[in-house]
C-alpha cells in the first residue's frame, strides 16, 4: 500500500504556482497593511499571516513537494512558497508604503512630470520589492527546515497505514510536537530576519508597528524585549491558528476515508491536538496583553525637579519652497517669531524640526541669522534642526544651542534615506542611480553611538527616519538619556506618514520609558508621554506653537539594559529542534 502510494505520488504531472493561492496570499497581504496607522485595524496582524502558513506548510503540500525534491526538481518548491510568500509581502508592504506616492510630483526639482511619476513608482517598487524578500527568504528557509522532516512524515504514514492492521499508533503527542516545533522555528527566523533587515538601510514595515498607537497594552511588553517581543508574539499566534486549521482540515479528510477504530482513534488525538494549539494560542495572546497592561498600568510619578518646560515650532515651509529666497525668508521668520513667543511663556528650550533653517550653520551664517540674535536676547536654550559641513558631505543636525550662544551639542542624523539623503554604492553605481534620484548632495550618517548632552541632561536625540530604528533609541537611553527628542521633515507626504512616524515615535517612548518631544514641519509634531499617550498633536501643514512640561527620567527597562535577547534566544532554542530533530531521523 505504502509503495503504491509513493509511486502515486511521483508519478503526478508537475503543477507550477496557481492563481488562487497567489490571490488569497495578496488578500491576506492586504489585511496585514489594514493594520498600521493611520487605519489602526490593529486585530487583524493576529490572523492576518495565518493564510499565508496554512498555504505553505499544509502537510499534503509538503509531501508532494518533498517528492518533488527528491526527483529532483526544486522549481516546484521554490515556485510555489516564493510566489505565494512573495504576494503576501507585496500586498502588505506595498499597501503600508503607498504614502511613498506623494513624493509626486518632482517638477519642482526641474523633473519632468513623467519622469517623475517613474522615479516616485521605482522608489515605491524598490522598496516594497525589499520587504517582499524578507518574506519570501522566511518562507525558502522553512521549506528548507521542513524537508529535513519530510521523511519522517512519510514514515509516520506508513506506522499510520500499518496501525489499521497490527493496532500501532502512533504516539498521541508526536503531531502536536511536531506543530509547536514549526511554530517556534517560524517565529524565531521571522525575527531573526527582520534584525538583519534592521542593520540595512531600508526598515519600516516590521510587524511590531501594526500595533502602534492602537494597542498600547501589547506595545508594553516591548518594554521587555523590544519590538522584537512584539513581532515574536504576533507570528506564533498566527501560526498557531493556522496550524490548528490545518489539523482541523486533515481531520475532516480522514474522517471521510474509514471508521476502523485505530483510525478512531487517531481522531479524537487530532481533535486533542486543535485544542491544544488553539489554547496555546489563546493563552499566548492574553498572557502578553495582560503582562503590557501591568506595565502600562504602572504609575508615571512625575516630580516637580526633573520637570522640563519645552516649546515645540512646527514652521510649515513646504520643501519645494524650502530651499528658494522665499522658503528661507519664511522659515527665519517663522522660527524666530515663534522661539520669542514661547520664550516669553517661560519655556526652558525649544525644539524646531529637521533642517529648519535650510543652510548650513556656519559662522558667517549664524551672526546674520535673526533667531540666532533672539537666542542671546531671550536666553532660551534652541535645539535646532539645520546642516553642517562633515568631511565628505553634508550631515542633517540637531544642536544645542544655549543661552550664550554657544553650541553645545551636536547630533548628526544617522539613518539617512537612500536616493533621498545619499547615493548608495556611489562610486560604483553612481552614474546611474544619479537618473533615478533628484538629490544633488551626498549626505554623511552620523556615528551610532553619540551622545547629546544638554543644560538639562543627556537626551536621546533622533532625526526623522532614525525612529524607525529602536537599537538607536536604546543604546542612547542605556548611556543616560532621560528624555527623547525627535526632529522630522515629513513633507511631501500625506497624512498617512504622519501617522505612521508618530506611531514609530510612540513605540520608542514605550519601549526607553521615555517623554518624547516631537517637532515636525508639517505634522504630526506632538508630546508623547512614556505610556505612549499623545498629550498634545498638532494640525497637518499648518504653522504652529506649543509649550509643554515633560519629566526627566532614569529608568530602565529589561529591553534599555538587555538590549534585543529575544531574537538569539528563539534562534538557538529552533536551532536545537533542528539538530535534535535531524538526530531523530538518523535514528
Amino acid at each position: 500500500m505504502t509503495k503504491r502510494w509513493h509511486s502515486l505520488q511521483n508519478d503526478r504531472p508537475f503543477r507550477p504556482i496557481t492563481l488562487l493561492p497567489v490571490t488569497i496570499a495578496f488578500s491576506s497581504g492586504i489585511l496585514m497593511g489594514f493594520a498600521p496607522a493611520p487605519l489602526n485595524f490593529f486585530p487583524l496582524a493576529w490572523v492576518a499571516l495565518a493564510p499565508l502558513w496554512v498555504l505553505l506548510f499544509t502537510p499534503s503540500k509538503v509531501k508532494a513537494q518533498g517528492k518533488k525534491n527528491e526527483s529532483k526538481r526544486p522549481f516546484f518548491l521554490f515556485s510555489f512558497s516564493f510566489g505565494i510568500s512573495f504576494a503576501w509581502g507585496v500586498g502588505y508592504h506595498g499597501l503600508a508604503l503607498s504614502w511613498i506616492t506623494g513624493l509626486h510630483p518632482l517638477t519642482w526639482l526641474g523633473v519632468p512630470w513623467l519622469a517623475s511619476v517613474a522615479i516616485v513608482l521605482f522608489c515605491w517598487g524598490f522598496i516594497t520589492v525589499w520587504g517582499a524578500v524578507l518574506v519570501a527568504l522566511w518562507a525558502w528557509l522553512m521549506h528548507r527546515l521542513e524537508s529535513f522532516e519530510v521523511k519522517k512524515e512519510e514514515r509516520d504514514d506508513d506506522v499510520a497505514l500499518l496501525s489499521v492492521h497490527t493496532s500501532t499508533p502512533r504516539h498521541p503527542l508526536e503531531p502536536l510536537q511536531q506543530s509547536l516545533r514549526r511554530v517556534l522555528l517560524g517565529t524565531a527566523l521571522w525575527c531573526g530576519l527582520e534584525w538583519l533587515w534592521s542593520l540595512g538601510p531600508l526598515d519600516w514595515t516590521a510587524l511590531a508597528y501594526t500595533q502602534s498607537p492602537g494597542n498600547l497594552a501589547v506595545l508594553h511588553f516591548g518594554q521587555i524585549s523590544g519590538a522584537t517581543g512584539v513581532t515574536a508574539a504576533i507570528v506564533a499566534v498566527n501560526g498557531l491558528l493556522a496550524e490548528a486549521w490545518m489539523s482541523g482540515q486533515r481531520l475532516a479528510v480522514s474522517g471521510q476515508r474509514s471508521a476502523v477504530s485505530s483510525q478512531q482513534s487517531a481522531a479524537q488525538n487530532s481533535k486533542l491536538k486543535i485544542i491544544a494549539l488553539l489554547v496555546s494560542a489563546t493563552i499566548l495572546f492574553i498572557a502578553v496583553h495582560l503582562l503590557g497592561a501591568v506595565l502600562w498600568l504602572q504609575p508615571i510619578a512625575p516630580s516637580n525637579t526633573t520637570a522640563l518646560k519645552v516649546g515645540i515650532i512646527q514652521g510649515n515651509v513646504p520643501t519645494r519652497i524650502k530651499l528658494g529666497s522665499d522658503g528661507i525668508r519664511r522659515a527665519m521668520e517663522g522660527y524666530t517669531n515663534g522661539y520669542l513667543a514661547l520664550a516669553a511663556q517661560g519655556v526652558d528650550a525649544v525644539l524646531t524640526p529637521e533642517g529648519a533653517l535650510p543652510f548650513l550653520w556656519n559662522e558667517p551664517n549664524k551672526l546674520r541669522s535673526p533667531l540666532y540674535q533672539a537666542v542671546l536676547e531671550k536666553g532660551a536654550v534652541l535645539w535646532l534642526g539645520t546642516f553642517t559641513a562633515q568631511k565628505g558631505g553634508i550631515a542633517r543636525s540637531l544642536l544645542t544651542i544655549a543661552s550664550n550662544g554657544a553650541t553645545t551639542s551636536r547630533y548628526d542624523k544617522i539613518k539617512l534615506v537612500p536616493l533621498g539623503e545619499y547615493i548608495p554604492f556611489q562610486a560604483a553605481l553612481g552614474g546611474i542611480i544619479n537618473l533615478l534620484s533628484p538629490i544633488t548632495e551626498n549626505g554623511q550618517p552620523g556615528a551610532f553611538h553619540q551622545q547629546f548632552d544638554t543644560p538639562f541632561g543627556r537626551a536621546i536625540a533622533s532625526i526623522c527616519y532614525d525612529s524607525a530604528f529602536p537599537e538607536v533609541f536604546r543604546t542612547q537611553a542605556a548611556a543616560g538619556g532621560q528624555f527623547i527628542l525627535t526632529a522630522s521633515n515629513l513633507d511631501p507626504y500625506s497624512e498617512v506618514l504622519m501617522a505612521q512616524h508618530q506611531a514609530q515615535d510612540i513605540m520608542r517612548a514605550i519601549e526607553t520609558d521615555r517623554w518624547a518631544v516631537r517637532a515636525t514641519n508639517t505634522g504630526y509634531s506632538s508630546i508623547v508621554d512614556p505610556h505612549g499617550h499623545i498629550e498634545w498633536r498638532s494640525q497637518p501643514r499648518t504653522y504652529q506653537t506649543h509649550a509643554a512640561t515633560i519629566f526627566r527620567r532614569k529608568t530602565q527597562t529589561l529591553y534599555v539594559r538587555w538590549g534585543d535577547w529575544l531574537t538569539p534566544s528563539l534562534l538557538v532554542l529552533g536551532a536545537i529542534t533542528v539538530l535534535f530533530q535531524r538526530r531523530s531521523l538518523r535514528s
